[in-house]
């Protein structure tokens, strides 16, 4: 049976029950096809359900005339609540992703302009980002509710960060990392950043080993694996603290945690610009 024989509003609702990605592959098919597949009826079914209110909280206002034209324009990344969260839309699904900016996060003596500094970054999406001068005492915390996040779904937990020139003591021992989502929870342990062997071989000359026993001291504790900081294409670092699935049937708060404050040594270059929310895509149900 060709497609172009069914009725327009009968191909726009089969297609309202696919993803954004299989309506732009039938648009291609004929122009018959493409005149059902771009119908505001097919793309306010991939639009979240509370757009209406996202659009109110975007920092630079859209207009558009189209369900396709809006869905396309939030795919891009947007600003807001006053600039301290951006959200967007994963294009082939339609599922929300948030960055929280780092003034959303709660991080031990932020305030203190001796041991952090608030300054703007040429690569970051916010107005200002958050820097370690130095601390030995190193605690961040995010918390967020599952209602703001798209129904059965599995979202990945992200730190983005990045390393001045200076940065130094981030390589030296293993963060303590957790998330929690009503009774689930996971703690694993994560280095901030991968050490250079040559570096490594020196330090081991240089303190006989006191870093190595710290490091099997603190592994004695807690048996978990250790994850790492992984490069993106934006030219940020990411650590994964943890995934979970949200079902959409109850709204329930979501905890991260890191922290190192074992080994009692000062790191300082660590520059965070927040926490990013995302669907993990092998995962969607």
């Amino acid at each position: 049976m060709k497609l172009d024989l069914l009725p327009e509003d009968c191909f726009a609702h089969i297609l309202s029950f696919t993803s954004p990605r299989d309506a732009c592959r039938a648009s291609v098919v004929s122009s018959a096809v493409r005149s059902s597949a771009d119908l505001d009826s097919v793309w306010g079914n991939f639009l979240p359900s509370d757009y209406a209110d996202i659009i109110s909280r975007l920092a630079s206002p859209i207009t558009c005339s189209t369900k396709k034209e809006l869905f396309l324009r939030l795919c891009k990344p947007h600003l807001i609540d006053e600039g301290k969260k951006i959200i967007s839309l994963e294009k082939s699904t339609g599922k929300k992703c948030y960055l929280l900016s780092s003034r959303e996060l709660s991080i031990a003596w932020a305030s203190n302009p001796l041991y952090w500094s608030w300054k703007p970054h040429p690569q970051s999406r916010f107005s200002e980002v958050i820097e370690l001068r130095t601390i030995c005492w190193l605690q961040i915390h995010g918390n967020f509710n599952t209602q703001i996040l798209s129904p059965r779904t599995v979202y990945g937990v992200y730190l983005i960060i990045k390393f001045a020139d200076r940065a130094y003591g981030l390589d030296t021992l293993p963060s303590e990392i957790s998330l929690k989502v009503g009774n689930f929870k996971i703690q694993r342990k994560v280095f901030l950043r991968r050490q250079d062997k040559t570096k490594e071989a020196l330090e081991r000359v240089l303190f006989l080993n006191r870093i190595e026993r710290l490091r099997s001291r603190i592994h004695g504790r807690n048996g978990s694996s250790s994850v790492g900081p992984c490069e993106r294409e934006d030219g940020w670092t990411e650590i994964e603290l943890g995934s979970f699935y949200n079902d959409g049937e109850e709204n329930k708060e979501v905890e991260v945690n890191l922290t190192e404050i074992t080994g009692e040594h000062l790191k300082g270059g660590l520059i965070i610009e927040g926490i990013e929310l995302r669907p993990k895509n092998e995962w969607h149900i």
